[in-house]
């Protein structure tokens, strides 16, 4: 929803959503609502309209919606491939993740063909005015992690239209896939840390731990020369364990390479084992992205400067409310 301009992901089916206070309205027309505490109109609030390419479908009937789908404000996202081999296993599996649930659900697809992607970014550019494109997945191998699918999907689309895109994956075997990927057409690279405590990491997620954080920092350090300072992120959430001293320690850490952190707070997800972990206060929130903010502003990385992806939409967190106003232009 967008409040007072800025648009913010508000979860509703959680726990934490269900014992709110407050209560939206039905939104008129144009998307607005009002929001009432006890009865109290408080504010109001805008709902994006539902995006025309939803309506669409493609020549074998699969529908635009089930491809990708709008995230924020004028972001188009999928998940390229809505299986993970760390997902088969209780033992793997991360456990914030829902990454088969919507594919149980009949809601998307297993696999969206690079043909299908660039039909439904054409559109939703056309129709609906996405500005960029974010691509992850699930990983599909041990060897690149899904880059080769990525350079397949971002070439594709690239041929059918003009749209920044952000990849994300877990770091490939093989430093050259950041030189691939670019090539292929993906301006942005996400490559998410989550967790950054190694024994938090091995509870809460015992495959992709497998991964340790140095071979992260490692991937880091070769993808920045390739796509440029600020434009390689990484995604932290907050809340799952890590104290505040070490999510701004590796922070520091990751600006220093030129790697914009995206930290936000941890919101569950209904029929995952941590479905009834509390969201972070906001007290936790502010005592971490006022230094975060300082930092990033001290490191000259700004979300607003990201070509494309999570940070730049900026929707999941307040971050970029803690960066420095970008200085006016004479």
């Amino acid at each position: 929803m967008t409040i007072e301009g800025r648009t913010v992901m508000v979860p509703v089916h959680t726990a934490g959503a269900f014992a709110s206070p407050y209560v939206a309205s039905v939104p008129d027309a144009a998307g607005v609502s009002t929001i009432r505490r006890d009865g109290t109109v408080v504010g109001e609030v805008s709902f994006p309209l539902q995006p025309r390419f939803y309506a669409m479908q493609t020549l074998d009937g699969v529908p635009y919606s089930q491809i990708a789908t709008l995230h924020g404000r004028d972001v188009l996202a999928t998940t390229i491939l809505q299986t993970c081999i760390r997902y088969q296993s209780r033992t793997k599996t991360c456990r914030f993740c829902a990454i088969g649930q919507s594919l149980a659900a009949g809601r998307t697809i297993a696999h969206k063909t690079p043909e299908q992607l660039a039909e439904v970014a054409r559109a939703a550019v056309l129709l609906d005015g996405v500005k960029h494109m974010v691509m992850t997945t699930g990983t599909p191998n041990v060897t690149d992690r899904g880059a080769a699918v990525l350079c397949d999907s971002a070439f594709a689309v690239k041929a059918a239209v003009d749209l920044p895109i952000q990849g994300q994956c877990e770091p490939p075997d093989d430093d050259q896939w950041f030189h691939r990927m670019k090539a292929a057409g993906i301006d942005a690279l996400g490559m998410h840390l989550e967790v950054v405590t190694p024994d938090l990491r091995r509870a809460i997620m015992p495959g992709k731990a497998s991964v340790p954080v140095s071979r992260y920092l490692d991937a880091f350090s070769a993808a920045v020369p390739v796509f440029g300072r600020g434009q390689v992120s990484t995604y932290i959430l907050a809340g799952l364990g890590d104290t505040r001293e070490a999510i701004l320690s590796i922070c520091e850490t990751l600006i220093g390479l030129g790697v914009y952190p995206f930290v936000v707070p941890f919101v569950p997800i209904s029929g995952t084992p941590l479905e009834d972990h509390p969201t972070p206060s906001p007290a936790f929130m502010r005592e971490l992205l006022g230094p975060l903010g300082a930092m990033l502003k001290a490191g000259g990385l700004r979300s607003a400067d990201i070509k494309a992806g999570c940070g730049k939409c900026g929707a999941c967190s307040a971050l970029s409310a803690f960066e420095a106003p970008a200085e006016s232009e004479n």
